[in-house]
């Protein structure tokens, strides 16, 4: 059973534990008026699982100082880094983030694609030995100036922002080729603690099966994006294939390089999301190309019963779901 596997497993052997393991059980609960019980359960079970995380660092801290974490497109992995760390933070460690978005070559060196286009999703767009250069030297101690990678001019520079790794310091950093090894191949495999963050399980709905996760994380990505970005449901919607090419390419072959898969899944996401998701998707025309993939999920989004305004104001501003939705105090 791979990594991936175990951890569906586990979830959906938890969701039979609590007696909500199909979409309709969810429903069923939420008739009862249980919702923020189910709310408040899951929350509690995330919560655990942050913490288990955290646990596993504290445990190598002598040896691994540097914390790995990827994942596709909205799984919560901003959002999961920050409560990993808090949770290590309880333990007396002292999480140091690292942007990989500072360690891109000048744009003028970035690879092109099939396209023609620059590639900034390629391994090749990294400059890979200046970040294991800094990285070695962290662990050995050293203080290093971290770059600042000027988006607008295309060119990494220097602001006089230095680091030096001091006792119960660890490095936290997240990219989508955070567990390629090639990303650190100066680096011992052992100074590494791997993340893969995930939204895995999708729960049976009777007739309707649907066992998609990838159109969980693009309905996440739908309403976050229409939210604090500016980007149309349309606009995602016709994205989402390059999106998942980047997916395939660059994220999914190593995650069996984890050491912990953590599950950003809840019961109550798909709920949750119709209420934000469907007026949205309503709103794109039958004359777009986009037509026929809202309407699928519409059509999924049917199953479930939206969770209402009183019980969404019950979700923690430090849940997951609050990268999506708003609200969050992380």
């Amino acid at each position: 059973m791979t990594k991936i596997e175990a951890a569906r497993t586990e979830y959906q052997d938890w969701c039979r534990a609590v007696g909500v393991d199909t979409l309709e059980k969810v429903n069923e609960t939420l008739e009862a008026g249980k919702a923020i019980e189910l709310i408040n359960l899951c929350e509690a079970r995330q919560e655990r699982k942050y913490a288990q995380a955290a646990d596993q660092i504290y445990w190598k801290r002598n040896r691994c100082r540097i914390v790995m974490m990827s994942g596709p497109s909205s799984s919560g992995k901003t959002s999961s880094s920050l409560r990993i760390a808090q949770q290590a933070r309880v333990l007396g460690l002292k999480p140091k983030v690292i942007e990989l978005d500072n360690y891109f070559v000048d744009r003028e060196h970035t690879p092109i694609d099939e396209h023609g286009e620059r590639d900034y999703e390629a391994l090749a767009a990294m400059d890979v030995a200046f970040l294991n250069q800094q990285l070695n030297d962290l662990l050995e101690g050293k203080e290093v100036e971290l770059p600042k990678f000027d988006f607008k001019e295309g060119h990494r520079v220097f602001t006089g922002k230095t680091l030096r790794l001091e006792d119960g310091d660890i490095l936290f950093m997240e990219g989508i080729h955070a567990l390629n090894p090639d990303l650190t191949p100066d680096i011992p495999r052992d100074r590494i603690f791997n993340i893969y963050i995930s939204a895995l399980s999708a729960l049976p709905g009777g007739e309707k099966d649907h066992g998609s996760t990838t159109d969980k994380r693009l309905l996440r990505r739908i309403v976050r994006d229409n939210r604090t970005r500016g980007i149309s449901p349309e606009d995602n919607i016709l994205r989402w294939p390059s999106v998942r090419r980047g997916e395939i390419r660059n994220i999914f072959p190593y995650e069996e390089n984890a050491n912990i898969v953590f599950n950003s899944s809840t019961l109550y996401d798909i709920p949750l999301l119709k209420y934000y998701a469907e007026p949205l998707l309503c709103g794109i025309s039958e004359s777009s190309p986009a037509y026929a993939k809202a309407q699928s999920l519409l059509h999924f989004l049917e199953i479930v019963r939206a969770l209402k305004p009183s019980e969404i104001a019950a979700i923690p501003p430090t849940s997951i779901m609050r990268e999506f939705i708003g609200g969050q105090t992380l």
